[in-house]
């Protein structure tokens, strides 16, 4: 982290990687997290707490408790600070005195916040994903138990993460013997039995230091555990493979278009940029591999919606083609934005995207379009750009399907 800038972890490419290969759509896990989050609010006895993750460009909150939000830009949040501070919590316990967000809206607007402490959702491979906080709007003091159960439940989020994004690979693979069925089960097995028995320390612990408020939460964890498990073992089932599939529906790409405006929508309208995605109408119920996708894609729309100002436009036009044989999926990111030099081009093409900053005064990170031509070209595909200064640009991915 360099003084006066934003905070940026030192392995920052790393932990982007490690959040892609999760593959998470960020707008769908509130109902596997939200008794997680009501138990760390009410283990710190505050009023708010959040689930965040933290891509290049935004803040993702997948379960909150006592506030409703969703994202934030990344440069806007206390948790930038939080995945920064490698695997120490941070807190602050008046954010009015800190000079980093005592003007930032949530603390002079209506909602007053004040006392914050985070920890980071740290993987075995030292990647912070993102940060559990507790917020309140009266200064508070936490005792070093509660510290240990909120890092205790940290812990316990990576590993349903892990677990989810097992499950998610799992339904778009065709297994091809009972050995591996076995073996995939037990796979899935092992963490969630994890986290049951991580469950069952917390009750442990919770009950020695007389905190029986927090113990029918506990439950609720124990329940979720064990649903998970009879989700990967309906998932594996030989019967059901035998009866013609997982039953699982398959991405194509109205169903993708969908996504992208319901995650991408807020961050142009706050802009004042007006966001569109466009399918091929004939190809648009195809099913279509969905892998790493939404983070290619994503990624791509924010850094376009960072670069074009006010009453600008960004498109996304989706299709799939054929050639030789080959069918690719076609995605197209284009915006009436500041435009890009050709030295720039250069760089992003060779990875060595460097730190800018938006239209709006964003802060840039220089990390978004590095990640997406690692992404492109672990899959096999193309990235292609066309840009000038003033006039826009338009970047094109093509992925083998």
């Amino acid at each position: 982290m360099k003084n006066g800038s934003a905070p940026i972890p030192a392995n920052e490419m790393e932990r982007l990687i490690s959040l892609a290969e999760f593959d998470i759509d960020y707008d769908s896990l509130n109902e596997q997290f939200k008794s997680l989050t009501r138990l760390a609010a009410k283990i710190a006895g505050t009023e708010i707490s959040l689930i965040n993750l933290i891509d290049a460009y935004t803040l993702w909150t997948i379960s909150d408790f006592g506030i409703s939000v969703k994202q934030m830009p990344r440069e806007e949040t206390v948790c930038q600070y939080t995945i920064a501070n490698n695997d120490a919590p941070l807190e602050i316990t008046d954010l009015a005195a800190d000079a980093r967000f005592k003007d930032k809206p949530y603390v002079t607007g209506g909602e007053q916040l004040r006392y914050y402490w985070g920890t980071p959702l740290r993987t075995f491979e030292g990647h912070n994903l993102g940060a559990l906080c507790v917020i309140d709007r009266k200064q508070k003091a936490l005792s070093p138990e509660k510290k240990e159960m909120l890092g205790l439940i940290a812990e316990e989020i990576v590993s349903r993460l892990a677990t989810i994004s097992v499950i998610n690979k799992l339904k778009n693979k065709v297994f091809e013997s009972e050995e591996t069925q076995k073996k995939l089960t037990h796979d899935i097995r092992g963490p969630v039995s994890g986290i049951i028995s991580m469950a069952q320390l917390i009750s442990e612990q919770g009950q020695s230091n007389n905190i029986e408020d927090i113990l029918s939460f506990i439950s609720m964890i124990q329940k979720s555990g064990h649903s998970l498990l009879e989700l990967a073992d309906e998932i594996l089932s030989v019967e059901q493979q035998k009866n013609g599939g997982t039953g699982l529906s398959a991405m194509n790409l109205s169903i993708f278009r969908e996504r992208l405006m319901k995650l991408y929508l807020v961050q142009a309208s706050a802009k004042g940029v007006t966001l569109s995605v466009r399918t091929n109408t004939a190809t648009e119920t195809i099913p279509i591999n969905g892998n790493k996708l939404l983070q290619i894609t994503g990624n791509l729309v924010s850094n376009a919606i960072k670069f074009t100002p006010a009453k600008g436009r960004v498109s996304v036009e989706l299709d799939l083609k054929k050639e030789d044989y080959q069918r690719y999926l076609e995605v197209k990111v284009s915006d009436t934005g500041v435009g890009i030099s050709a030295e720039a081009i250069y760089a992003i093409t060779q990875g060595n995207a460097g730190t800018t900053q938006g239209t709006g005064g964003e802060k840039g990170f220089g990390f978004g379009l590095s990640l997406v031509k690692h992404l492109v070209e672990k899959l096999k595909g193309s990235l292609s750009i066309q840009s000038s200064p003033g006039e826009g640009s338009s970047f094109v991915i093509r992925l083998p399907q």
